[in-house]
This record gives structure tokens, C-alpha cells and sequence, in this order.
């Protein structure tokens, strides 16, 4: 099983951008679609962005499209979430996860988590 180590979480302030990492181990790797969710205090963890395999096709929640961009390296193992323009209803915990299929964004169809990592975002 891939086993997934996330990054880059921080302190902003609105406005401010930050690139989160999530690393996985393994050689299949670039056999999963990857998927990012957050969870922020007493809410339910909710997709946030997913990317296939290939990198080809992504998708958004609607409240970061535009805003935010899922991008992957597979020679890196790694796959990113750059994050701009941010604001206070983006502080949560972010998590990725294998697994993603285009459309697939309930966080029960997901059963490989990284621990995740922790953005607060400040006004």
C-alpha cells in the first residue's frame, strides 16, 4: 500500500499563497488519481481538488476553483496543492489521498489518508 506524508501546511495571512507536498512511497504511484480533502474544526473532511494518474484531468470544489491548482510529479512521487489567494475559510487540515476517480469526492469512497497537514489562514 502507498503509504502518503503531506507538507508545507503553515501560518498565512489573506491573500497570502502556500504549496502543500504529499509524498508517497511506493512504486505504484503514478497507477492512482490523487486527491486533496480538508477538514477544518467541527466539519466534516471535504474534497478540495483531484488529479488522475496522468495529470491530464483535475477537478475542484467550487470553493477553490480558481484559486487553488492540483499538479503531480510521478518521477517525484509527489503530488502538490498550490494554494492562492487565500482566506480564513481555507484554514483546515489538508489531506490527500489515493484513489481518486473523476467525480469520486466523498470522503468515505477513500481509505488511504496521509496524517495531514495543518493551514491556518489569518484576516
Amino acid at each position: 500500500q502507498v503509504q502518503l506524508v503531506e507538507s508545507g501546511g503553515g501560518l498565512a495571512t489573506a491573500g497570502d499563497s502556500l504549496t502543500l507536498s504529499c509524498a508517497a512511497t511506493g512504486r505504484a504511484f503514478s497507477y492512482y488519481g490523487m486527491a486533496w480533502f480538508r477538514q477544518a474544526p467541527g466539519r466534516e473532511r471535504g474534497f478540495v481538488a483531484g488529479i488522475t494518474p496522468n495529470g491530464s484531468n483535475s477537478e475542484y470544489h467550487d470553493s477553490v476553483k480558481g484559486r487553488f491548482t492540483i499538479t503531480r510529479d510521478n518521477s517525484k512521487n509527489t503530488v502538490y496543492l498550490q494554494m492562492n489567494n487565500l482566506n480564513p475559510g481555507d484554514t483546515a487540515i489538508y489531506y490527500c489521498a489515493t484513489g481518486y476517480l473523476p467525480g469520486l469526492r466523498s470522503r468515505h469512497d477513500y481509505a488511504n489518508w496521509g496524517q495531514g497537514t495543518q493551514v491556518i489562514v489569518s484576516s
